[in-house]
């Protein structure tokens, strides 16, 4: 299917669930304080594209391409990443509210989420290779047969990791966030 080409276009304030983001390829665009709640992004192909204050609560993107996608100050919740087109896919998150997100199965190697609010994310056998969790809330977060290798959650806070489930090697913990590993083994740490 043969979209047209969006190219360097900037979305300032714009209600995208009155009036549908139009489907096409966007290329280097920028949507600022745009409401994308509830809307069907299915099959659209974003590169090189900046969210910023955006709302991209519950969207559907199953097919979306997201090729060097950046987040900032975003409202996320609910957002199903692990639907759209894995090729090529790469995006950065900062000081972005991700709760009820879901990252399953999804090659996310190098991902950086600064600041972020990832309560209860699904990064079930995801792959997180050096991946930064800076300042990040990961409260009832769940690593499940996820690889973390290299990945970097020494300012992270609330994660409980399994380590016998997950992939660690050369992953990097604050000593205040090693209970995040012995809690699944109820022992007290004084």
């Amino acid at each position: 299917m043969n979209l047209p080409l969006i190219v360097d276009k900037t979305y300032n304030n714009v209600d995208f669930t009155i009036s549908e983001l139009p489907k096409a390829e966007y290329d280097n665009c920028t949507f600022t304080e745009c409401d994308l709640s509830n809307s069907f992004l299915s099959n659209i192909s974003f590169s090189d594209c900046e969210f910023i204050d955006c709302n991209l609560s519950n969207i559907k993107i199953k097919g979306a391409s997201f090729k060097n996608i950046s987040f900032s100050n975003c409202k996320m919740l609910g957002f199903s990443l692990y639907e759209c087109n894995p090729f090529l896919l790469e995006c950065s998150f900062n000081h972005c509210n991700l709760s009820l997100a879901s990252f399953y199965k999804l090659n996310l190697k190098n991902t950086k989420f600064h600041t972020c609010n990832l309560q209860a994310v699904d990064f079930t056998e995801t792959n997180l290779v050096n991946a930064s969790f800076e300042i990040c809330n990961l409260a009832e977060a769940t690593f499940d047969n996820s690889n973390l290798e290299k990945a970097d959650f020494t300012s992270a806070k609330n994660y409980s990791i399994h380590p016998e489930r997950n992939k660690l090697k050369g992953a990097k913990f604050s000593q205040e966030g090693l209970i995040g590993l012995l809690s699944m083994y109820n022992i007290k740490v004084e």
